[in-house]
Parts: structure tokens; sequence; C-alpha cells
């Protein structure tokens, strides 16, 4: 039903599109008659807002795979590199936040692990929005940074890694079952920045999945039961994950292809210095404007990959 209810939606946005235009033909005609001249401006405003509408359909066209439509899960890891790879993980971690907030998507940190020094370790974040795992599907993988170091007093330039993982959101009912009695419980208190901030009740959770080893956690919240609603949805989007891992696994395994099982390929680089640059070594796009893209304005980057994706898959 939730899927019928889905394209009917669908379908009627199409057609609304369609009866727009056909509206629009006929003020043109009107005017083209010289009877309502004083349309024309109001005719050009439609006709703009009606071609970006279009545009914006004809991508989401793209975004057909099964679980494109769904809401994202990102987990954000540092990698090597201690306090350097920590505040790269923070500034990827604000970059989805400013990219959700301009696409009008909700979003809320899971889970996050603070750096020693400066940064995170690692973060769990949702993205809720129409299509928000389509968009974002193509940002998992490792994402590199080079850049004068502001921790280091010798001023040298540093390479950082970062590994981000996206998971589409999975549907309780229907993607993964899930066995209580595989499940191990733990709860803990929430680590803080100290004074009010510290919980003094142990109200985070920490869920270990004993048929595959899969450990989530989450202390977000000010309710053990939320923490607990929580790491559950972050655990079966994990395990679907897995379940599209093997059957991917098996399918190249099939055509005799090589899975690797690490991080995987470097997907994009980001350079501040000696000059700026961001490359995504995928699709090949380049821009100058790195800024912006940390700053959120992702969307061209996640379309030059997913018409590249397109393109392979024709």
């Amino acid at each position: 039903m939730r899927e019928l209810s889905t394209l009917k939606e669908q379908v009627e946005t199409w057609r609304g599109l369609q009866r727009k235009l056909t509206e629009l033909r006929e003020l043109a005609a009107l005017s083209a008659d010289e009877a309502e001249p004083s349309l024309l401006p109001e005719i050009r405003t439609e006709v703009d807002a009606a071609r970006e509408r279009l545009e914006r359909l004809e991508f989401e066209l793209v975004l057909s795979g099964d679980y494109d439509s769904r809401n994202a899960i990102l987990a954000i890891h540092a990698g090597a590199g201690g306090t350097e790879s920590q505040d790269w993980a923070e500034m990827l971690l604000r970059m989805y936040l400013r990219w959700a907030e301009r696409k009008g998507f909700g979003s809320e940190v899971l889970d996050v692990s603070p750096g020693e020094e400066a940064g995170i370790k690692s973060s769990t974040v949702e993205i809720t929005g129409p299509y928000a795992y389509g968009y974002l599907k193509g940002e998992h993988g490792v994402h590199r940074l080079v850049r004068i170091s502001p921790f280091d007093a010798s001023h040298s330039r540093h390479t950082s890694f970062v590994l981000v993982e996206v998971l589409p959101e999975a549907e309780e009912a229907t993607d993964v079952t899930i066995n209580p009695d595989d499940l191990r419980i733990d709860v803990f208190r929430s680590s803080g920045a100290g004074g009010q901030n510290v919980q003094k009740n142990a109200t985070a959770v920490r869920i270990t999945h004993l048929p595959t080893g899969l450990v989530v956690t989450c202390q977000n919240e000010r309710s053990q039961l939320q923490n607990k609603e929580t790491a559950m949805k972050v655990l079966r989007a994990r395990l679907m994950e897995l379940e599209l891992e093997k059957k991917a696994e098996e399918q190249a395994r099939l055509k005799g292809q090589r899975i690797d099982a690490g991080w995987g390929n470097q997907i994009r680089s980001y350079v501040l210095h000696p000059y700026k640059l961001v490359k995504d070594h995928r699709s090949a796009y380049e821009s100058s404007a790195v800024n912006e893209v940390l700053d959120g304005e992702l969307d061209a980057l996640l379309k030059a990959y997913l018409n590249t994706t397109v393109g392979e898959s024709v």
C-alpha cells in the first residue's frame, strides 16, 4: 500500500505539471492574439518555474534504485592521522548537515564520538527527505583532504582520510527480521563535556548483534528507550546493507570480478593547498569552489556522479 501510494503521488505530480503546461500554452495563445498582452511577464515566470520543476523531476528518474526513495543513514569515520583526520571528519559532518538544510531535508545526529583534541572520531547521522538515499549513495567511500594543518606549528602540508558509509533506512516490517535472542543490550552513562551535560543515569545504549558481531551505540537522547529505538534503526540498516553486500559479492563472483573488502578506492579529493580544487575521481567533475562545497553546495557533485552511473548502466 505504501508503494502504491508513492506511485500514485508520482503520477499525479507529472499529470499536474502537464496540466500546468497546458494552461500556460492557452495563456500564451491569448497573449499572442494581443487579447491579454499584460500576461506575458507572468507567463515567462511560470514557464521558468515549470522548466525548473521538469528538470528536477527528470533527474529524479535517475534515482530509480530499489532503495533510492528512502531516508539515508550516514556513518562518518576518521581514518589514521589522529587530530587531523578527526577534524576532517567533523568538517564532513558539517558539510552533510548543511547540504540537508539547503535541500529542506531533515537531519539528526544519532551518535557522535568526539576526538581527543578536536573534531570527531565517528558520527552517525540520519537524513530524511525524498530520495535522500538516492542522492547520497554515491558519497560512500574514502574522502581525502590536502591542506596546511592548523594543528602543526611548522605549517606543513597534511593529507587526511575519512570513510563515509551511506545506508538506506530499513523498513522494520519487511526488510530485516531480528531475533531478540540474537541481541546483547548494554546500557551505560553518556559521555559529555562535563558539568550539567554529563548524564547521571545510564541512558546510553550499546546493542551487539551476536550472529554478525555488529555493534551499534546511541547516546544522544536523554531517554534510554529513545536511544534503544535509534540504535535498533541503525542496526536494521546495517544488517540490510550486509545482506545487499552478500548478494553483490555473489554476483561479482559469478561474473569473475574481484571485490575489495577494504575501505575501497578514494572517491574524492578536497585540496585547500597549494591551490583550491575538489575533484570526484569517478565522474572526473572538478571545481575550484571548495569552500562552497564544504558549506553544503554538493548538488553538482552528486548529479555528476549519478549521471555517470546511468551512462555506465546503459
